[in-house]
């Protein structure tokens, strides 16, 4: 379990040390670790539990990491066959699809992002491709979800600048508008690749490969010859036009481009085949910054213990995507799975923190619990324990190949709706209305003024002799004739705006 922080100190000094056994040659040992594993990560959890809100983590976890952590226990199930979860991860994904099923839920949108769109998106593709139950027929499925995420990002694709490419935010007013960047574009691409894949239509493979064509073209990812591999770097500012980069860089990029460009290998053949697999190769081995002695770890933040509740996740994501990558491009196996098995026996040791002794830490290539602890500790330390059970599941399923998902492909194509502005137009019923409103309360509140000065100036007159009554009657006087005024120009309006809330309706 986690460690809360108001206890963290107590339980630090009182925590023996347990930590998971995990015997990876062992498919029992694998799920019995992952169980415990996922047990302490959900509970971090309480959205299906009443007052919570299915779908969300409590701070300071994001909408998008609750989103990848549903995608984790749909993997969950896949590897281990474990449906303790599924109904959790079901309400969950189905409650924030927001009302055009496109996971851009009212909660979220006005700071919503393309990668946090996406992850939602990834997670349905998941459902999906390993026959995750369906939802009821009269809810969204999985595939449909999936399309509507990606239809939803074509028609952001923006040509403005850089020739191409996705923003990070979606709307205007959110900081980072104008930062194209690897994960947001690598969703996009990951996605339309295995949309390709699951429905062997043309036409998100061809948006994946522009994808991909583009992101090299600026420099995210940038080739190189050697162990140095492919990097992917962070981003790129398009106010810039794309001329310069941001070199930092993530696991979870790295990751997210392996298995969109192991799927398209998949789906291609001669020289264009050839060319994904020199993609393929050049990824993984450029992810080798993200190793230290085949322990995986978070080269940018880890070594300084600076990384954010984000990016404490990020394993997650390179552990998942490069154990799928190996069933749709079996040449990868080899390449990835030594330091995937060393990562699972590093994490699983690193599971021996808490009050319950088997809490996951950060730190896989230190011996013991690093005192760290969150989902995405628990999230990292899952997918890459799991993934050990790779060769023992099916592939990814298409509509060819038993996938009973139902898809739409129109889904997603309404365009965005802004936050910022009303759900529905003000129609003339409605000003009309408004007028009508404005002239009653003009007149009842001269109206009503007029009447206390007219008492008043009793009062006055018996106060203050002749001279404060005639200053009350000539303030009436005034008042009466602006009353008289007003009373027309409100006869008017309400004629006149009653006439137009008839027509409107």
């Amino acid at each position: 379990m986690r460690v809360r922080s108001a206890l963290g100190g107590a339980l630090l000094a009182a925590q023996t040390v347990s930590a998971i056994t995990l015997d990876t040659t062992d498919a029992n040992s694998i799920r019995s670790a992952a169980s415990t594993i996922a047990h302490g990560m959900m509970s971090y959890y309480s959205g299906n539990v009443t007052g919570g809100t299915p779908g969300l983590l409590p701070g300071p976890y994001y909408w998008w990491e609750a989103g990848a952590m549903f995608g984790s226990l749909i993997d969950y199930w896949y590897y281990t066959g474990d449906s303790t979860y599924n109904d959790v991860v079901s309400q969950a994904l189905l409650f924030q699809t927001g009302p055009d099923a496109d996971f851009m839920p009212p909660n979220q949108t006005k700071s919503e992002g393309n990668d946090d769109q996406g992850f939602w998106g990834l997670a349905a593709m998941s459902a999906a491709e390993v026959g995750f139950p369906n939802p009821p027929e009269e809810d969204p499925q999985w595939l449909a979800l999936a399309q509507a995420v990606f239809n939803s990002q074509a028609l952001r694709w923006d040509n403005s600048t850089c020739a191409g490419g996705l923003k990070w935010q979606i709307f205007t007013f959110n900081t980072g508008y104008n930062y194209k960047n690897s994960i947001s574009n690598g969703c996009f691409f990951n996605l339309g690749a295995r949309l390709g894949y699951y429905t062997k239509n043309e036409t998100y493979l061809d948006w994946a490969e522009r994808s991909y064509d583009w992101c090299e073209a600026v420099g995210l990812v940038t080739p190189n010859s050697g162990e140095a591999g492919y990097q992917v770097f962070d981003g790129t500012d398009d106010n810039q036009n794309c001329s310069s980069l941001n070199h930092m860089q993530w696991s979870y990029n790295a990751g997210v481009f392996l298995l969109g460009a192991a799927t398209m290998w998949n789906q291609t053949t001669g020289d264009r085949q050839a060319r994904w697999e020199t993609r393929v190769r050049g990824i993984i081995a450029g992810a080798g910054v993200f190793f230290q002695n085949q322990v995986m770890y978070e080269v940018a933040c880890e070594p300084s213990a600076n990384c954010n509740t984000d990016q404490l996740s990020f394993k997650a994501y390179l552990s998942r995507w490069m154990a799928a990558s190996s069933k749709v491009a079996p040449f990868v196996r080899d390449l990835v799975a030594p330091s995937l098995q060393k990562s699972a026996e590093g994490a699983a040791q690193a599971c021996s923190g808490g009050s319950d002794g088997v809490t996951c830490g950060t730190r896989w290539y230190q011996a013991g619990w690093d005192g760290s602890y969150g989902v995405g500790q628990q999230m990292s330390a899952l997918e890459v324990v799991q993934g050990l059970l790779i060769d023992s599941v099916a592939g990814p399923l298409s509509n060819e190949t038993g996938g009973t998902s139902q898809g739409n492909p129109a889904a997603g194509t309404g365009g965005d709706r802004n936050p910022g502005v009303p759900a529905s137009r003000i129609s003339t019923g409605d000003r009309a209305g408004a007028g009508i409103l404005t002239a009653v309360i003009l007149v009842g509140l001269l109206g009503g003024a007029w009447y206390v000065g007219l008492l008043l100036g009793r009062v006055l007159g018996r106060w203050f002799g002749p001279r404060g009554a005639e200053f009350l009657v000539a303030l009436m006087d005034v008042m009466e004739a602006l009353l008289i005024l007003l009373n027309r120009w409100a006869r008017f309006m309400m004629l006149h705006d009653w006439e137009c809330y008839i027509r409107s309706h």
